[in-house]
């Protein structure tokens, strides 16, 4: 049986991909730092450990690592969102390089917020703007840290995915609630753009660049056209039949986030991203539309 490898696979991303490479006949095994099932593998993601032996022979190993910028930016929280990351992707590194039989390919997570927010120019993985703030700072490190692994023996790509929705988890599930409240409106002016991707296909994408042996290096986990967030919104109160929504100025949005312990650059910035490398790859997406992929999300 082939093995996937998840590192950090306990969160929202992680289990969408254990359940769908496990329907797909594979032995998938997780890394983390909190063992429940029999499939876990424990490990700090920072130092070498009896985790190794995992990666022995896999298929793919795939890392999803790193705290979650669902926070507030505090010094503390900086700290953590950089070094979960960038010592969980040396030590899989180090790791790798020890294996008689090393992972086939080594994806690792990144973020499409590497992108300057943009409302026209559309952001490929070859003509975009990388800009310089705290997130895309921490996206550019990230995969320097990646990029300076050399693997002989094991392909490497970089996923910058976009914003995943999905049944269980991720930002639709919060957007859902307040829709449901009444308070599903637009988001700042509303006209930022907002690139995602259904949860079905970005299993698939990664399973796509998994199986096209001749991909590595950049590829974007976004559908082909973005949509914003007025539109959004718009959508996913006629799915979820919700008459109205209130809106949501750009100071009230600051002040919530405040309250609830997080950062507004998660809704108000414009995300224009676009997957030209899967697409000239051939590959092909189930959901394009964002009403078909709510409707099928929320089971409306």
């Amino acid at each position: 049986m082939k093995t996937i490898i998840i590192a950090g696979g306990s969160g929202f991303l992680g289990q969408v991909l254990e359940s769908y490479f496990q329907e797909k006949g594979f032995l998938v095994k997780i890394l983390t730092r909190s063992p429940k099932n029999e499939n876990d593998i424990l490990w700090n993601a920072k130092d070498l450990g009896p985790w190794t032996k995992a990666l022995e022979g896999a298929e793919a190993l795939i890392n999803l690592t790193g705290k979650s910028v669902d926070c507030r930016y505090t010094d503390e929280n900086k700290k953590l969102i950089h070094d979960s990351r960038i010592d969980s992707t040396h030590v899989l590194g180090l790791a790798i390089n020890l294996c008689e039989n090393p992972p086939k390919v080594w994806l690792n997570s990144s973020t499409a917020t590497i992108y300057k927010g943009s409302y026209d120019k559309e952001m490929t993985e070859a003509d975009s703007e990388i800009g310089d703030d705290f997130s895309m700072n921490i996206a550019k490190s990230w995969e320097a840290a990646f990029n300076s692994i050399t693997t002989p023996k094991t392909r490497k790509i970089i996923l910058r995915t976009s914003i995943v929705l999905g049944k269980k988890g991720g930002a639709l599930i919060p957007l859902k609630n307040l829709t449901k409240l009444g308070l599903g409106g637009k988001q700042g002016f509303g006209n930022q753009k907002v690139s995602w991707i259904h949860e079905a296909d970005f299993s698939n994408a990664v399973a796509f660049l998994i199986n096209t042996k001749n991909l590595e290096g950049v590829f974007n986990l976004c559908v082909p056209k973005s949509t914003n967030n007025s539109i959004l919104m718009k959508t996913l109160r006629h799915v979820l039949k919700v008459p109205f929504g209130i809106s949501h100025p750009t100071p009230l949005l600051k002040l919530g986030a405040k309250i609830i312990g997080t950062e507004t650059e998660l809704v108000l910035k414009s995300r224009n991203v676009i997957p030209e490398r899967l697409l000239k790859n051939g590959f092909k997406f189930t959901f394009t539309n964002i009403e078909t992929a709510l409707i099928d999300l929320t089971d409306a």
